[in-house]
């Protein structure tokens, strides 16, 4: 059995999916559905069992699972809100909930796949796997940060643990993320209702739509949480992007591509986000490479192809 944390959400159903295609379906989905849309995201998933968050956790720490049974933990479930400021909740949503996890898969050395964050580099340009080039701007972002802190203070593990530093992932199955959905999804809603493309001013010293961020399709993440699953022999905290930047402008006009109309319009940049907003990400993609994964990742113009013609299929 493989257990899929968040396993309802975006890159979790995604990942379900991935494993699918393997011919696998012994998975157990752990997710939380206040949020009921996101069953959505599992109707054409192959699985063998949901449990709610809490109802999991509970079972785990009794010993109800034969652990032996147990192939990997994928971790993706957490609140990914870089705008929730409740610092309790994230830090016991976020790291609590790993910590315990983390043992338990170390406990019975079971290998341990989880979702880290761009986030904690906060403004930061280096984007190396490293301390020195760390500080969040948003505890969000030191949720996963600290995570990343504990990890790495671990000694003598007994089996495989992966954190994926995940880039601005964009892809199918992210309709119920509302306004946290990626700008892909909302540019693909505006030129539908209104020919519009709406990008933020400039700031930081970029020109109008110019910021730069690692735009990743959700196809290339599953890809690299796959290639962690068959390489036990890897572990540690690792770069889930492209290691190459792209303007929001290349987003805009990659849909304005795929529906052949529409136009951009600049908005002034929100007051709210000045101060923890990353104008520009790109990953290093150094440690990744020397792991072994050789992954090409798609490019802009050609991931937004491919969600352009799922969301409009």
């Amino acid at each position: 059995m493989i257990i899929v944390t968040g396993g309802a959400g975006f890159i979790g159903s995604n990942l379900v999916l991935g494993l699918n295609t393997r011919g696998y379906d012994d998975i157990l989905v752990v997710d939380h559905l206040s949020n009921g849309i996101k069953y959505r995201n599992l109707v054409d998933c192959k699985i063998a069992d949901y449990l709610d968050r809490s109802t999991f956790l509970e079972r785990l720490q009794q010993g109800a699972f034969q652990a032996e049974t147990i192939e990997a933990i994928f971790h993706q479930g957490a609140c990914s809100s870089t705008t929730e400021w409740d610092g309790r909740y994230m830090m016991d949503n976020n790291y609590e909930y790993s910590k315990t996890l983390f043992h338990y898969c170390q406990s019975h050395k079971i290998p341990f796949i989880y979702a880290s964050s761009a986030a904690t580099y906060g403004a930061d340009l280096t984007f190396k796997e490293e301390l020195a080039y760390e500080g969040p701007l948003n505890v969000y972002g030191y949720s996963k940060f600290q995570f990343d802190q504990y990890l790495r203070r671990q000694q003598n593990l007994t089996a495989q643990v992966v954190g994926l530093r995940y880039f601005n992932v964009y892809g199918p199955r992210e309709a119920h993320k509302g306004s946290m959905a990626s700008v892909a999804f909302h540019l693909n809603n505006q030129i539908k209702d209104s020919d519009e493309l709406r990008l933020f001013e400039g700031c930081d010293g970029y020109g109008n739509g110019e910021q730069r961020r690692d735009f990743v399709y959700v196809g290339d993440v599953v890809a690299i949480n796959l290639w962690f699953l068959d390489n036990p022999q890897a572990s540690g905290i690792y770069n889930c992007g492209t290691g190459r930047s792209q303007t929001f402008n290349d987003v805009a006009n990659a849909v304005i591509k795929f529906h052949q109309r529409g136009h951009i319009k600049y908005i002034p940049f929100p007051e709210h986000l000045k101060g923890c907003y990353q104008s520009f990400t790109e990953a290093n993609l150094d440690k990744l490479r020397a792991a072994g994964c050789k992954h090409s990742f798609q490019t802009v113009e050609q991931g937004v192809q491919l969600y352009m013609e799922w969301l409009n299929g």
